[in-house]
């Protein structure tokens, strides 16, 4: 009795996430035909034809202006069960249009951002708090297991800053890195440390196994990034071990640092990650990443 009840409350949950995915991917197809025809051929300078019937662009016109598959953006409104990177979604968003909120709503929709429970948002304790602002001014980052930032110091946030070309909306340190397009130009050793991140993850994995929203947020991520799926499939695992990485910041240029890992014991699996200037020339040149930096200071 107790093997079928398992089996039917499992089957049940199955139907459930079916059901919720199918009313999902309806409201993203409705959204986009809605913000579709906010536009017109003559917004980008293509002729309006005499045998239009709707208002605002055809599909094929979006697919065309965006660089997107004709078949794939038109499976994309009818609400079928097909992958859509960040990259892909945002060269959508920009053609469309969309403000910030409502990119972050096409991400959502299009499951471009990680599942977050409201378990895994921890409230971080006030000493906690005032350790990371201690840490000024060397940049640091509070986040867990699954690389959920959890805080960061006013130096973190301003060093990276403006690495992003697409909007910052995942707070997760590994997928904005495996997401967003610019990652490999800006930081040289991006092959290693993604490998580490993943093999970090893995480990956590562990620890995790049957947990839904650990098995949802790595199958999302699989399907947005093909380099995170093989990674993955690798099945490396790895320990907390010394970090140098390089940082290559539009304004203060090459920064080298030393990343140090320290454990929380008031947070479970969370860690503080601080990044320290390796050498002389990174010292000098990270004021330079504060927005308060002021022009002409040093180059």
């Amino acid at each position: 009795m107790v093997a079928h009840e398992i089996t039917d409350g499992a089957a049940r949950r199955a139907g459930e996430q079916r059901r919720a995915g199918e009313q999902r991917r309806a409201e993203l197809g409705q959204f986009l035909k809605a913000r579709r025809a906010r536009l017109s051929p003559g917004d980008f300078g293509l002729p309006r034809g005499s045998r239009r019937r709707t208002p605002g662009l055809r599909r094929e016109e979006l697919a065309l202006l965006a660089g997107v598959g004709v078949t794939w953006y038109t499976w994309l409104e009818q609400g079928r069960q097909i992958n859509a990177s960040t990259q892909v979604l945002d060269a959508v968003a920009r053609t469309l249009r969309l403000d910030r909120v409502e990119r972050e709503h096409l991400y959502r929709l299009a499951e471009a951002t990680p599942v977050r429970t409201e378990r895994e948002r921890s409230v971080v304790p006030e000493t906690i708090r005032e350790i990371m602002h201690s840490l000024e001014p060397l940049p640091a980052t509070l986040i867990n297991s699954r690389f959920d930032i959890l805080m960061s110091n006013d130096a973190s946030e301003e060093l990276f800053w403006e690495w992003h070309t697409l909007p910052c909306i995942h707070k997760n340190n590994l997928w904005c890195v495996v997401t967003e397009p610019s990652a490999r130009a800006k930081f040289p050793e991006y092959d290693d440390q993604v490998r580490y991140m993943v093999a970090r993850l893995r480990s956590a994995y562990s620890a995790h196994l049957g947990d839904p929203d650990w098995a949802e947020d790595i199958r999302r991520l699989a399907s947005l990034s093909r380099e995170f799926a093989e990674t993955w499939e690798r099945h490396e695992v790895a320990e907390p071990e010394s970090r140098v990485t390089t940082y290559l910041h539009p304004a203060a240029g090459q920064l080298n640092f030393a990343v140090s890992e320290l454990n929380v014991p008031d947070l479970p699996e969370a860690r503080i990650l601080v990044y320290t200037p390796r050498d002389d020339d990174t010292r000098a040149r990270l004021p330079l990443t504060r927005r308060a930096a002021a022009p002409g200071a040093i180059s």
